[in-house]
This record gives structure tokens, C-alpha cells and sequence, in this order.
């Protein structure tokens, strides 16, 4: 049975300058640190490889995060992948647990995570199971 958790993330941008600058889509880095609060107790650091293209509104990232704190007074840490896609404006983004990177008392966790925006504000749902 799937259990969600709600709250407040605080971000912190940090990017890189370009490491490819050509035609077709300039390409970066970018570390991205969170604090997680609410039934997500937590840290994080999250880096991501940006593409943006020249069309405004258009682009994606990919990324790994590592997050370390309590999930429902559950101490451990686990890892998310990250795959987003903007398409003139458009936009997807799938972040889902890596499988078996589940530590401690969250050993055997799997899930998906979305990340909200409202009113210059970032919070998280997190929709996830814990098993063997």
C-alpha cells in the first residue's frame, strides 16, 4: 500500500557555467541543495546536467539526489533520479527512488516524488512503499 508525504522544500541553485556553448542547445551544470520539511525530514544535494535550447521554453535535465534524513519518523537516506523535459512551455518531470539505495530503516524503499510551485513557494509529494 502506497503512503504520501507532504511538505516545504527549500532550494538553494547553484550553476555552472557551460561546458558546451554550440548551436543546438547549451549545456551545464547545476548542484542543488534542498531542505526538506514536513513528514520528510531532510537533506539534500541533487546535480543535474541542464540542456537549454535556443527556443525559450525548451529544454531538460537529468539528475541524481541524494537525500538523507526521516520519512515518517524513519531515519535512513535513498537516492532520486531525475528526468525532466520542457517543450515550448510544456513540461514533464518523472523523479522516482532509485531501486535498492534505501538505507536504514528506509531499506527497501521505492516511490515517486513531484515537485510543486505555488505562489513563489516549492513543496513535494512523495507517493511511496516500504518492503523487502
Amino acid at each position: 500500500m502506497s503512503v504520501r508525504a507532504v511538505g516545504a522544500v527549500d532550494l538553494i541553485w547553484d550553476e555552472q557555467p557551460p561546458y558546451d556553448d554550440r548551436a543546438g542547445g547549451r549545456l551545464a551544470r547545476v548542484v542543488v541543495t534542498k531542505e526538506f520539511q514536513g513528514d520528510l525530514q531532510a537533506s539534500s544535494v541533487a546535480h543535474l546536467l541542464k540542456a537549454e535550447s535556443a527556443r525559450p521554453g525548451s529544454g531538460g535535465y537529468v539528475g541524481l539526489e541524494r537525500v538523507v534524513g526521516t520519512l515518517h519518523g524513519r531515519p535512513g537516506s535513498f537516492v532520486l533520479q531525475h528526468c525532466g523535459v520542457m517543450d515550448r512551455g510544456r513540461g514533464s518531470l518523472t523523479i522516482q527512488v532509485v531501486p535498492d539505495t534505501g538505507t536504514g530503516e528506509l531499506t527497501g524503499l521505492t516511490g515517486t516524488m513531484e515537485i510543486l510551485l505555488a505562489d513563489g513557494e516549492h513543496g513535494f509529494t512523495f507517493d511511496y512503499t516500504l518492503g523487502g
